[in-house]
């Protein structure tokens, strides 16, 4: 058990997901909980329909420890899975569902899943990995809600999956399970963008404090003492929160079940991610929080006010990005557009919940970059010595964080060893991301070390220049890699998305971000493409921009 996994108090109510969802759910059955496109369910609906799926797992042979993957894009039968599995003690495993063939068999296959719920437009893909799959034990179709899915040449049939709504509108709705517990298992598959994606295990309790949110959502009034308290903190007006974000991802899962257990409503996009359409969401829906994954996101949302804007959204009055800070400039075109608007960055990961928050009121200086304060007792900065950075010596090292952590890597001993390391008998998660510790504590984090760019001993990271690359005028989309170089080892190459009909230059881009980073840190190499390649979480592939960078060399 970790250092800090015993402060909460002793609740009748276990720290675990399924029972506090129970908790909550049973003081506002009737309140909406989830709107995505065109469905609106209930907190009853959900509760009654997770019920029924937990028994149709359970009679297929599904049961504690056991990993059910949910192949599914943002719809309610995404929640009523991660529900259904936490009720009877199995564990959801979150798919990324533009995987190829191959990538899906690796993580089904590494993930140890013994039921799939999935897309019928994603039926041809698991019909081809189906046959490698020797401990599936049932599968089930979820009719598509998008209006853009391809249509699937397969018939989910033939390889034995079974209709979900058949399956459980016919299925019993009784909360009939056994007992469950804190230390039941909560599983976040990471996004993979700088190798194969690693499942991060987490006790429920510990899950429950570090990345939801510990029954404070907003991360203002502090953690609940007990599970009871949580029906305490249920607000008389649901506040309407929109994930833009895929449920495959932590950001929304997280944002989405710390809501949830606080009476709230979350919007959510039933297909890719579109600014004009969430802006309309957040008209239509009265949104007050809106939950963006950085810049990728932010920008296209910027665009599409300037397009076919203004829009009325007096309702909203929170953008948080989460993943990856905004840039200043975009910052500054929201509050142009917006000036009572709140603007926040969250700093976590899967391996370490969520950090801190840094908050930036209507009016205040936008151009100050962020800086994240941390409490120091449980986060930290951490040297190649694995000793604490000294603050105001410009010195690097990794984020850490101690006290409510995960177990381990699913599977892998090797990368739990490398990341959960002990320092002085205590245990510390240690993260990829590099940063500074200034002198009143506060953290600048500057990039993942596993893509940084050494260009004759000096160390680039490329989030610091794919921001200044952002602010040219023509630059839609950029990911910016190293790529072989005989004198230094590894130049600074731009992959670069042009906005339509501009052309960019390389000597355009150098002269644009002289003066904003240093000279060695400009990009030495141009790759003009039409799109840039991300994740639906919007994180950048930065294996296909090495690829595709080192090719034109």
């Amino acid at each position: 058990m970790n250092e800090q996994s015993t402060t909460a108090a002793a609740s009748p109510v276990p720290w675990n997901l399924a029972d506090l969802w129970e908790l909550t759910t049973d003081q506002y059955p009737d309140r909406e909980a989830l709107v995505v496109g065109e469905q609106r369910v209930s907190y009853r609906q959900i509760e009654e329909r997770a019920n029924a799926l937990a028994h149709v797992l359970t009679d297929a042979g599904v049961g504690p420890g056991d990993h059910v993957a949910c192949y599914l894009q943002n719809c309610a039968e995404y929640v009523e899975t991660m529900l259904a599995a936490f009720k009877i003690r199995a564990v959801p495993l979150n798919v990324n569902y533009r995987y190829v063939a191959a990538e899906l068999s690796h993580l089904l296959r590494d993930g140890d899943a013994v039921a799939v719920v999935f897309h019928r437009r994603f039926s041809d893909s698991l019909a081809e990995v189906a046959p490698e799959l020797d401990d599936l034990r049932i599968s089930l179709v979820v009719d598509d809600i998008d209006p853009r899915a391809d249509v699937p040449t397969t018939d989910p049939t033939t390889f034995g999956a079974l209709d979900y709504d058949d399956a459980v509108g016919a299925a019993s709705t009784d909360r009939d399970f056994p007992a469950r517990s804190g230390d039941d298992v909560y599983l976040m598959y990471t996004g993979g963008t700088t190798g194969m994606p690693k499942g991060v295990e987490w006790r429920m309790e510990d899950a429950f404090f570090a990345c939801v949110g510990g029954g404070d959502p907003m991360r203002l009034v502090g953690p609940v003492s007990t599970a009871e308290e949580l029906t305490e903190r249920i607000l008389d007006d649901a506040v309407v929160t929109m994930a833009c974000a895929p449920l495959i991802h932590a950001a929304a899962q997280w944002t989405s079940m710390s809501w949830w257990l606080c009476g709230g409503r979350m919007v959510l996009l039933p297909g890719s991610f579109d600014g004009a359409e969430v802006w309309r969401q957040v008209a239509a829906e009265g949104v007050n929080i809106l939950i963006l994954i950085g810049d990728a996101m932010a920008r296209p949302l910027l665009d599409a006010w300037e397009a076919e804007g203004p829009f009325e959204v007096p309702s909203l009055y929170t953008i948080s990005s989460g993943g990856a800070p905004l840039h200043p400039t975009n910052k500054t075109r929201l509050q142009e557009i917006l000036p009572n608007l709140i603007l926040a960055d969250g700093y976590g990961s899967s391996e370490t919940g969520s950090h801190a928050t840094q908050r930036l009121m209507p009016g205040e200086d936008a151009s100050k970059g962020t800086r994240f304060a941390m409490d120091p007792a449980v986060t930290c900065v951490l040297d190649e010595n694995l000793q604490p950075v000294e603050p105001g010596s410009g010195n690097m090292g990794r984020v850490a964080r101690t006290g409510r952590m995960p177990l381990r890597y699913y599977g892998d001993p090797k990368k739990t060893a490398e990341t959960f390391v002990e320092v002085g008998g205590v245990r510390w998660a240690v993260t990829g991301d590099q940063a500074t510790v200034d002198t009143d504590g506060t953290i600048t984090v500057l990039g993942r070390g596993s893509v940084s760019i050494n260009t004759g001993g000096e160390k680039v990271f490329p989030e610091e220049v794919e921001a200044a690359l952002k602010t040219h005028p023509g630059v839609f989309d950029t990911v910016v890699v190293g790529v072989p170089d005989e004198r230094w080892g590894e130049t600074v190459a731009a992959v670069v998305a042009p906005r339509e009909g501009t052309e960019l230059t390389l000597d355009d881009l150098k002269a644009h971000v002289k003066g904003t980073i240093a000279g060695y840190k400009a990009p030495r190499k141009l790759v003009l493409v039409d799109e840039v390649v991300r994740s639906p979480t919007g994180k950048a592939d930065y294996p296909w921009a090495k690829e595709r960078a080192s090719s034109e060399a």
